[in-house]
């Protein structure tokens, strides 16, 4: 039998050399797709961190904003400097809108950290995260160079316990990292 006529028998199959072409084919355009599913979880939990950090650092400028920082009717002003905002709910005993130590972002300073776990809710606070820590939230209050009396810088860092492990040091902010900033002024009651 001629190869011509070979080929034209319609119950003719695929050669072992085609099979062989298409299977590889087929794992290599299954290892393209399984390395990007991989890239996309992984851009995923950036996304979802991210964000979380970025929340946290919110709540924890509002809770400071919230504190009392104005004049009285007679033009004293009047400074929170007791509330402990590292505890949840704050308690007293802290130092409020006091400065804080100039590193108090860089390292967790007792007073100016609150650990939380990956939900977001508060675990505890001192100078190391306990177990269950998934951020660190640092704060910082400085008093604004040209009104000392009267305005403070409020800052606020949130990172992942395991980024923080690996920052260098100076620290610097990282991907993952949330930093919020915002002034705050005395008004008149």
């Amino acid at each position: 039998m001629s190869s011509h006529a070979r080929a034209d028998r319609p119950d003719q199959g695929f050669t072992l050399i085609e099979v062989c072409v298409a299977l590889i084919f087929l794992a290599i355009t299954l290892s393209v797709v399984a390395q990007l599913f991989v890239v996309s979880l992984a851009a995923q939990d950036g996304a979802r961190v991210q964000s979380m950090t970025t929340v946290l650092a919110s709540h924890k400028i509002e809770a400071l904003r919230a504190l009392v920082w104005t004049v009285d009717e007679n033009g004293q002003p009047r400074s929170d400097r007791t509330t402990d905002l590292s505890f949840e709910p704050a308690t007293a005993g802290g130092s409020g809108l006091g400065a804080s130590p100039v590193d108090a972002l860089d390292v967790n300073t007792p007073g100016y950290v609150d650990f939380l776990d990956a939900r977001g809710a508060w675990v505890g606070t001192g100078s190391s995260p306990p177990p269950r820590a998934r951020y660190i939230r640092r704060w910082c209050i400085r008093p604004l160079p040209e009104d000392p009396f009267d305005a403070v810088v409020l800052q606020v860092l949130v990172t992942t316990v395991i980024t923080d492990r690996h920052a260098p040091t100076p620290r610097r902010r990282l991907s993952n990292d949330a930093l919020v900033v915002t002034v705050r002024t005395r008004k008149a009651h």
